[in-house]
């Protein structure tokens, strides 16, 4: 495949001077539990869900905590993969997705995820905070929001969600919520300092209320 040219032909031009973002990304982490899908479900916009992107369980090499695969390192998580689907959405409309099924730990099978004249898609995980940079570097991070609410209704909420679900057995949710619980003063400071703000679940609405304001502004 030929490398393209710039205009008058003198001298090649890099593939990302090709890729030209119609639309950009607002990232939304924060801890399990913390209404992460919530919020992103209840805007009308599209999202993406970054847990799609976490690898099989039966992957060799990954890393593992109390006997079994430690699904809080980000090394169980296909970075790269999430990336190249949100580059792919914002430049060219539409993209790929993985369908990750949690209780099998294991992705299922896919869809086709579009833009359809939108300018802002929401892309929600725990592990959001760790591709800013890869998306400032891209030019389609619009923001990065990390929902904040207290801890104990955190635990709670993560609590009755994975059982709802029937995420992994009991024993399981029960001891990685307690430690969650005990780590999530920490963890909020990390994703601030990976370039996450911390916000609440209201002054996230706001923000994104401002976002689309000024979006319909500036086509006006």
């Amino acid at each position: 495949m030929s490398t393209p040219l710039s205009n008058d032909g003198l001298f090649d031009l890099p593939d990302s001077a090709q890729r030209v973002p119609h639309a950009k990304v607002i990232l939304v982490t924060g801890p399990s539990g913390s209404g992460k899908t919530r919020f992103a479900s209840r805007t009308g916009l599209p999202v993406v869900s970054l847990d799609d992107f976490y690898y099989d369980g039966d992957r060799p090499g990954l890393p593992r905590r109390h006997g079994m695969v430690d699904w809080d390192s980000p090394s169980t998580w296909d970075r790269e993969g999430s990336v190249n689907a949100l580059v792919e959405l914002c430049t060219k409309d539409e993209t790929t997705v993985p369908i990750y099924d949690m209780p099998s730990s294991k992705r299922v099978s896919d869809r086709i995820l579009r833009m359809d004249g939108r300018r802002i898609v929401l892309a929600e995980g725990i592990f959001a905070a760790e591709i800013v940079d890869d998306l400032k570097k891209e030019g389609i991070l619009a923001d990065a929001l990390c929902i904040a609410r207290p801890r104990v209704q955190t635990f709670w909420f993560r609590l009755m969600r994975d059982l709802d679900e029937a995420r992994k057995p009991l024993p399981n949710l029960l001891r990685r919520g307690i430690a969650h619980f005990f780590h999530e003063p920490q963890m909020y400071r990390d994703l601030e300092a990976k370039g996450a703000r911390k916000v609440s679940y209201t002054e996230a609405q706001e923000v994104l209320t401002q976002m689309l304001a000024a979006q319909r502004w500036s086509i006006q």
